[in-house]
């Protein structure tokens, strides 16, 4: 089993995916001809590898979307990608009252089969270009939004976002793209909607995904040191969220912490909340706490961008509190 980039893991998820059906196309801004493959990296040798099916598009957003739903419509299978999540917002009228409603404003009889990849997070990009959101996405019925946090999770997710019959919003962080882990070299697919434990543990529950995990883990490090065990349960998919296992975890450790990038009101760490605290509220031991980002514009500055941001150093803060406090 090699161990590839998360970059690599989404390329190879295209390229078998392309491979596999003549429907599927990909669409983006200068994901051919600036760099060999987008501003990441990811489509690189692809448009050489499949002539006419990979297409560089105007820089219009809206247009790609829209594009995308109207050939999703009519049998194509669109992967389209979007430079970065913060321009998803020109295209929301088509993400929000066209890709995620055809299916059910039409009865059924239509598909919008479409995948939007996008990455987010921070990189020293300042307020516009830095921001999450998942909690946003996630809202919206019709669409499934998913946030793979390995390479191994990135490439089986992806290629079933692909073959899935529904939009698809999949969420890739900047700061995973140069990750690595184990990817088979076999074909595998990931079921859509369904979380993982990356760590067994039995004092604090921990729910999180995408960039989190990794420093989660980090944190569980640090803790298991002094004999804290995280047990860490990876969403993998945003809508539909699979709680299932969280709230299986929460019941073994009496305790939750919701971990996240994005601003902590109105997030989604509130709803993971009230909805464990919904199905499991006689197990609780303490309150269900959260770890999230500054609720600010990012800033510029590196030092002070990091400021605004959860690392592994606030997780393992907010459990070691958890676990002081006698409630």
């Amino acid at each position: 089993m090699a161990e590839i980039t998360y970059r690599e893991a989404l390329k190879r998820a295209l390229r078998e995916e392309l491979a596999r059906d003549p429907e599927v196309v990909v669409w983006g801004e200068d994901i051919v001809a600036y760099g060999g493959g987008g501003a990441y990296a990811v489509t690189a040798g692809l448009a050489k590898e499949f002539p006419g099916r990979i297409r560089d598009t105007p820089i219009a957003e809206e247009a790609i979307v829209g594009v995308g739903i109207g050939a999703a419509m009519g049998g194509v299978r669109p992967v389209v990608e979007l430079m970065t999540i913060n321009f998803a917002l020109v295209a929301w009228d088509q993400i929000v009252n066209h890709a995620a409603k055809q299916h059910h404003m039409f009865n059924g009889t239509i598909k919008v089969p479409m995948v939007m990849r996008s990455p987010a997070g921070f990189g020293r990009t300042a307020a516009t270009h830095s921001q999450n959101f998942d909690a946003w996405l996630a809202s919206i019925p019709g669409l499934k939004v998913v946030a793979p946090s390995t390479p191994y999770d990135a490439k089986g997710l992806l290629k079933s976002a692909i073959r899935d019959d529904d939009p698809v919003f999949f969420i890739e962080h900047l700061a995973l793209y140069g990750t690595r882990g184990e990817v088979p070299d076999e074909e595998y697919l990931l079921p859509l909607g369904v979380s993982e434990r990356k760590r067994e543990g039995r004092h604090v529950t921990i729910v999180t995904w995408g960039r989190m995990l990794v420093e989660t883990l980090k944190a569980a490090k640090t803790l298991s040191a002094e004999g804290i065990e995280l047990d860490v349960i990876d969403l993998r998919t945003l809508r539909p969220m699979d709680l299932s296992l969280a709230i299986e975890s929460l019941k073994k450790t009496n305790r939750a912490i919701i971990v996240e990038e994005g601003w902590r009101s109105i997030g989604l760490g509130a709803e993971i909340a009230a909805s464990l605290q919904e199905q499991a509220f006689n197990y609780l031991d303490a309150p269900v706490a959260r770890v999230a980002g500054l609720e600010v514009p990012m800033p510029y500055a590196r030092n002070l961008e990091h400021a605004t941001l959860p690392f592994a150093d606030d997780v393992v803060a907010a459990v070691r509190a958890m676990m002081a406090n006698k409630y």
